[in-house]
């Protein structure tokens, strides 16, 4: 690892080190290099140490986590910002899987005011709480925000815009996601995610969230035939051949990892299934139905788990390791 580390470094280490021959090796260079200065704005010493946090509960390592995580939140001091934000929750997180709830839900208490704050707050809390089995507490902290947001806008129209939306599109499209998972009956929020989700993709200014989902979903090679055979126009949305379809899900994966996420799942698709989840009276190419369909599949016992240990077996069923199939297809 080179001297003098800097943010974009790290950035790219982030982007690449699970797919590392060490991984774990890697995570124990970032600690050295906090430790030892080398990294080119010593402010940079949080991120090194949280990075190396993620990679080590991605390996199971959770006490090593555990404590690259608390050195990190050591390192950022008093700076107060969403990346502080983001790495409190990793470490509540870990503490879910370590066996400290109370600990954990605690921790994550500590960040409910930042919900309305930072747009990706919504997220990392809430996943940070689905780890460790909390998603009814997720859904409530969640549902208060959004009461919360709509009290600020007072008698004002609904968003016509993303920047008009602001921070309450994360706040309800992230319920709508939770109560998904629940199996809750849409209400009154959820109908209003669904018509900002609308306005806002009519106005082409929407964030790409359900489109990100709908990517997530992996196809196994004799349902991607059958799906691109009978829809032809969703092989924009999922590549073209299965290898460009794989290529795209390797590449998405790495970059949402780049971006901080960890514990990713694919869903694995069926044809059939999409076709009964759209119903007698629904279009199973439309984005909005693969979308709910890949949120729903994310949370079966079938989901795929990634990453893979580079020796492993492929995720995408191959029989190939991963280092020789899908692992080089987000290099090209």
């Amino acid at each position: 690892m080179k001297a003098d580390l800097t943010s974009d470094d790290l950035l790219q280490i982030r982007q690449s080190a699970l797919g590392a021959a060490d991984p774990l090796g890697v995570a124990a260079e970032l600690a050295d290099a906090a430790d030892a200065g080398r990294l080119a704005d010593a402010g940079d010493a949080g991120l090194a140490l949280t990075l190396a946090a993620e990679i080590a509960e991605s390996r199971n390592k959770l006490d090593a986590a555990l404590r690259y995580a608390e050195r990190g939140l050591d390192a950022y001091g008093t700076r107060d910002d969403s990346q502080v934000a983001s790495a409190r929750a990793l470490r509540a997180r870990i503490l879910f899987r370590t066996g400290q709830a109370d600990e954990a839900e605690a921790a994550l208490e500590s960040l409910r005011p930042l919900l309305t704050r930072y747009t990706d707050a919504p997220a990392y809390v809430s996943a940070a709480l689905a780890v460790g089995g909390r998603h009814k507490v997720a859904e409530q902290w969640l549902t208060e925000a959004v009461q919360s947001a709509l009290a600020e806008r007072g008698a004002a129209a609904e968003p016509s815009s993303a920047d008009d939306a602001g921070q309450l599109f994360f706040l309800l499209q992230q319920r709508h996601r939770i109560r998904h998972v629940l199996g809750l009956p849409h209400d009154g929020h959820d109908n209003l995610a669904d018509r900002l989700e609308t306005k806002l993709a009519n106005a082409g200014t929407a964030p790409a969230a359900d489109a990100a989902e709908a990517e997530l979903l992996f196809w196994p090679q004799a349902e991607f035939d059958r799906l691109v055979a009978q829809w032809p126009a969703l092989g924009e949305a999922y590549g073209a051949t299965w290898d460009e379809h794989r290529a795209r899900l390797e590449k998405e994966l790495v970059r949402l990892t780049a971006a901080g996420g960890v514990g990713l799942t694919l869903g694995v698709g069926s044809v059939d299934a999409l076709v009964r989840t759209a119903g007698a009276d629904g279009d199973p190419a439309d984005p909005k139905t693969r979308a709910g369909y890949a949120r729903l599949q994310a949370t079966r016992s079938t989901a795929i788990h990634w990453p893979v240990e580079r020796n492993g077996a492929c995720w995408c069923g191959s029989g190939l390791k991963y280092k020789k199939c899908c692992l080089p297809r987000s290099r090209r």
